[in-house]
């Protein structure tokens, strides 16, 4: 930590310079490296403080025997415990992507109304789970079902290591239960897949040429009525040479929507690039345990029985409806300990 600390001050002396700006790409990466130390640092230095004052002032309650300021000093502690074992995952986040925030996107698999509701309900999950880690997110676009529920939606999220948490998401969710859309009350299967990019600044350059993509817009979907949207503002690329598709129907124009489409878009050609750069690392240094793209990850059991369960880990819960609010850092600390 004494080193981390220490190229902090060498970079906010380097900030302080009257020259900082004249290379502006130069200046955005040493803002960026003092961001990402300071992620580190400034959490740590406040623990560090907290614990101090506990160690101060607890032997000092104890001798005059104030039971009120001693259950005080022990809460303090136990939530001085909890953040350090979250700074302790922190340090399984050391990709160079892990940082970033994240553009998260939830698509329904077949099976119709069941799989779209399906879709809604891990849609939910993530918004909570998002604002228990205090993160914003904004819905990027989204796509109701025809009866009921989301057929496919993105969102942003903006908070620290966004990207790192959220990636352990990443492939596909399996929902057993009896569906209430069946007069008969049978036992229903239903998929939805899940995917995580980060998002990349405006400084890191990818180079996407013209003839390389499809542009398609089409008419967002909203409320009917006086508000129904009557220009065909939503954008849809296609990048030809990889396959990959992105959409936005959530700006105001065409222009944002396509703005915001080529800024996910060149941020998922970055990801596959790192990606591809660290395959090529670990390949070097050995074999890893191999997480393969789209794998069925996890099971969500609400009958007969209660019960999720990550296939990659083995970690369970039996509290399904706590993960439902947005209780899944178990299952993510549980991925970056076997695979982070």
């Amino acid at each position: 930590m004494a080193s981390k600390e220490a190229r902090v001050k060498e970079l906010e002396a380097l900030m302080e310079q009257s020259n900082f700006w004249e290379n502006n790409a130069a200046a955005q990466k040493v803002i960026e490296e003092c961001n990402r130390l300071k992620a580190w640092t400034v959490p740590y230095n406040n623990l560090k403080r907290r614990f101090g004052d506990v160690k101060e002032l607890l032997p000092e309650a104890v001798e005059v025997k104030d039971e009120t300021l001693i259950a005080e000093l022990l809460k303090e502690l136990t939530d001085i415990e909890k953040h350090l074992s979250e700074l302790e995952v922190r340090k399984m986040l050391s990709g160079e992507l892990d940082i970033k925030n994240c553009y998260l996107s939830i698509n329904a698999g077949a099976g119709g109304t069941e799989a779209c509701d399906w879709g809604e309900m891990l849609t939910r999950m993530y918004q909570r789970w998002a604002q228990k880690k205090g993160w914003k997110f904004e819905v990027i676009e989204a796509v109701e079902g025809d009866v009921a529920g989301i057929k496919n939606i993105t969102m942003k999220f903006t908070g620290e290591f966004a990207y790192g948490y959220a990636k352990a998401e990443k492939g596909v969710h399996r929902l057993v239960r009896i569906s209430p859309f069946d007069s008969n009350a049978k036992r229903h299967t239903s998929f939805a897949s899940v995917d995580v990019t980060p998002e990349i600044e405006d400084d890191i350059v990818i180079d996407v040429r013209p003839e390389d993509v499809r542009i398609d817009t089409y008419r967002a979907s909203g409320a009917g009525g006086q508000h129904v949207n009557k220009t065909d503002s939503a954008v849809r690329l296609t990048h030809i040479p990889t396959g990959i598709v992105v959409s936005s129907q959530n700006q105001r124009s065409q222009v944002q929507n396509k703005e915001t489409c080529f800024k996910m878009l060149r941020s998922k050609l970055y990801e596959m690039e790192v990606l591809e750069r660290e395959k090529k690392v670990e390949a070097l240094g050995g074999e890893k345990k191999e997480i393969a793209w789209g794998s069925q990850i996890r099971n969500y059991v609400f009958q007969p029985y209660t019960l999720v369960k990550d296939t990659r880990t083995k970690f369970e819960s039996g509290n399904i409806q706590a993960v439902m609010d947005g209780e899944i850092d178990d299952f993510i600390v549980a991925y970056l300990k076997e695979f982070g």
